[in-house]
């Protein structure tokens, strides 16, 4: 049997090829159409990496955060944010909360499959008033009979336009967090439907959708776990995202580095290379030193996440400090790339542009900032 190192090393060895063959040479297709294909997933699916951590009784591999971090880190390694997220929303943020909170019932019948890669999933919070408040939501769903009747919407959804099924957070009780449920939408559902995608800035890759909800009729037995028993679901989930986030974001900083690096070997300037100059070296000694400082504080986090003590204010320092650290790094390394860093052919190029959105998802830098305050008690 092969120790847990030994196996986390195969497990990043077969990763990073299937990366290299069945996403890189891609990117910029699917960048171009705003949205990776549903073959993806499926091959992802036959290879057993959309259920790193889903249970072995769904068909997942059962393992735990470190394994789906070497999973987010190769999967950086194409350039595209968008589809690391577009694969995170599917696996981790849709079909994980089915497996933890749902019946055996909504497991065969969503979980499954999608582990497979036959459907794809999205988990639908945001609405068009905000996002950060979650206990504000304001879709609205209504008990008739054998089902509810939903009726709102939601905005910024990732995979919302090419979801099979939403895991929708609806208003089911009174205002604040303790009145809301989740429930599953499949994208067939009466009284549900898309407006267009929305196009990005960054993350181009990533679908983010615009979801309707008109007198939407869904089987009662499609909530997840117990009635007005929502926020409480989420928040189980708010910690992994936000590491994932993080470990995205210091995955993004190394490929900087590594092209800012590679640049400076190659490109020559007044008859030196540019790591000849000293300004330039000492700039990417600063980021490398960022990058495992990243590193570190993550990993930290992770271990206290992982051993199941309390790790909300580690891991909000850790997502605070590394995203917003991103925007500086992309900053010094796209510098030395001169006008070929806002080419949009260039790896440099949307590297930069995609370095903005770290600081935005999964909760805000000021989200972090209050929520760090108050573990430390930093109130007059």
């Amino acid at each position: 049997m092969l120790g847990v190192p030994q196996e986390q090393s195969k497990f990043r060895e077969f990763v990073r090829d299937f990366v290299a063959r069945n996403v890189t040479p891609y990117v910029r297709e699917w960048e171009g159409a705003g949205r990776p294909p549903g073959d993806l997933f499926r091959r992802m699916g036959a290879c057993g990496l959309l259920g790193v951590r889903i249970g072995e009784e769904s068909g997942g591999m059962g393992r735990d955060i470190w394994f789906l971090s070497i999973l987010i880190e190769e999967l950086m390694r194409s350039g595209s944010a968008g589809v690391v997220m577009s694969v995170l929303a599917h696996t981790e943020f849709a079909v994980g909360v089915i497996d933890r909170e749902g019946t055996p019932d909504l497991r065969e019948r969503f979980v499954k499959p999608a582990v497979r890669g036959e459907v794809i999933g999205a988990l639908g919070i945001t609405e068009p008033t905000g996002g950060s408040d979650v206990g504000a939501i304001c879709t609205r769903a209504e008990r008739a009979g054998d089902e509810y009747v939903i009726d709102g919407a939601k905005k910024f959804i990732g995979n919302g336009s090419i979801a099979d099924f939403v895991v929708t957070a609806v208003r089911t009780g009174g205002r604040g967090p303790g009145g809301i449920s989740l429930i599953v939408v499949p994208a067939d559902a009466r009284g549900f439907r898309r407006g267009p995608p929305l196009r990005k800035v960054c993350g181009s890759s990533l679908d983010s959708g615009q979801l309707f909800f008109e007198g939407c009729r869904v089987p009662a037995h499609n909530l997840l776990g117990p009635l007005n028993g929502g926020f409480r679901q989420l928040v189980r989930g708010f910690e992994s995202e936000r590491l994932m986030l993080t470990v995205m974001a210091y995955s993004h900083m190394q490929l900087l580095y590594e092209e800012a690096r590679r640049y400076g070997r190659e490109r020559e300037v007044f008859g030196s290379k540019l790591l000849g100059f000293q300004t330039w070296r000492h700039r990417l000694a600063d980021v490398r030193t960022t990058i495992e400082a990243s590193v570190a504080i993550t990993h930290r986090a992770m271990a206290r996440h992982v051993s199941g003590e309390p790790a909300n204010d580690q891991i909000s320092m850790a997502k605070l400090f590394v995203t917003e650290h991103v925007a500086s790094v992309a900053k010094e390394c796209a510098q030395m790339f001169g006008g070929n860093a806002v080419l949009e052919d260039s790896l440099m190029g949307r590297l930069h542009r995609d370095a903005f959105g770290y600081t935005i998802g999964a909760g805000t830098s000021e989200m972090m900032r209050e929520m760090i305050a108050s573990a430390e008690g930093l109130r007059g």
